[in-house]
């Protein structure tokens, strides 16, 4: 398969090593053998037909910064839009920065893509969070693969679970955590005692939060992901501004002591009924949605098999990159069975 990498932060060059380290193993195992023909950063490009030298291309974005620094290979300038356009590949793996404003310029991307006949995986929550509708039936459209496993608990796999272990089954309702730095606060403040202010320094200390905490914080990327949930699982058509959204920003430590009080703890929950909201609640400590840290966690309720709640990481690198691999080799296997996209 012919791979065409938009953005290559920490996703990205762990996606690369991924491939690296499983070559063999993806081939025997799964019969893939992964050609990143094109790699996108800011700097420009690295492009090779036959297929780029990922160890080369890792060096080179650690010691110049950029791929396009690539002596023999690089395209520097050389824009995102020009490598979907211009070459020929089988996928495109969309990892750059978020952008909730406008989704842009990922949502670009994306359609560039599917207008080429190319399937898409993301990692990116901005375009499906403000326009999955449209893009769904782009893809369906063109007959392309559209896949974003990496945008919703990073590696642990809360859209495919949803979407095959309960096949056939109808999920009426769905409430969960969704965003790992705000339940890394919560945890804090429960557990150390600590003011939200000293929560949130200490998660910023250990990379949990941005310098701008705000997505995190104010509940736009557990809204996100309520938004993917609710389109991929429960087949709404829904976008960011149908969701009622409040943060943790206001939560003190009267509020936590008080929660503790009556047997509760804080949590910010997201969940998907007759509409789609995201606040801080308290729930139950036995519950099990009642988890520490950084863990994500959500309860599918469904009309045969009730309560199933699973939980995991929700962020991370490596956990997205493994993410990205599931989908491309999911659009690998309906591709060598020869279903397509109807």
């Amino acid at each position: 398969m012919r791979i065409i990498l938009i953005g290559y932060g920490v996703v990205g060059q762990n996606l690369t090593r991924i491939f690296i380290n499983r070559r063999a193993e993806l081939f025997n195992n799964y019969g893939f053998r992964p050609r990143v023909i094109a790699v996108v950063d800011r700097g420009g490009a690295a492009v090779n037909p036959k297929g780029l030298d990922l160890e080369r291309l890792l060096l080179s974005k650690r010691e110049k910064g950029t791929v396009a620094a690539d002596s023999k290979f690089g395209k520097p300038g050389a824009s995102a839009i020009e490598m979907i356009e211009s070459l020929e590949a089988e996928a495109v793996v969309e990892a750059s920065p978020t952008n909730i404003k406008d989704g842009e310029p990922a949502l670009s991307y994306i359609k560039a893509a599917f207008r080429t006949g190319k399937h898409v995986v993301t990692s990116n929550k901005g375009p499906l969070a403000l326009a999955m509708p449209v893009l769904t039936e782009l893809a369906e459209h063109n007959r392309v693969y559209f896949r974003f496993s990496g945008s919703v608990g990073a590696g642990t796999p809360f859209l495919e679970f949803a979407k095959r272990c309960l096949f056939g089954d109808r999920i009426i309702f769905i409430r969960g955590i969704l965003n790992g730095t705000t339940n890394f606060i919560l945890t804090e403040m429960v557990e150390r005692g600590v003011s939200f202010e000293q929560a949130l320094k200490k998660a910023q200390d250990l990379g949990y939060a941005e310098a701008d905490p705000s997505m995190d914080i104010d509940g736009f990327d557990a809204a996100c992901k309520l938004v993917i949930l609710a389109n991929w699982v429960m087949g709404k058509k829904v976008t960011l501004k149908d969701v009622s959204i409040q943060g943790i920003r206001n939560i003190t430590r009267n509020d936590i002591e008080s929660a503790e009080k009556e047997g509760f703890t804080v949590k910010l929950i997201g969940s998907i009924g007759d509409k789609l909201e995201v606040k801080p609640t308290k729930i139950s400590k036995e519950e099990p949605l009642a988890v520490g840290g950084t863990f994500n966690a959500v309860t599918f309720v469904s009309e045969f098999a009730g309560e199933q709640t699973l939980i995991g990481r929700g962020a991370g690198g490596v956990e997205t990159a493994s993410a990205i691999l599931r989908d491309l080799l999911d659009i690998k296997q309906k591709l060598a069975a020869r279903v397509w996209p109807e």
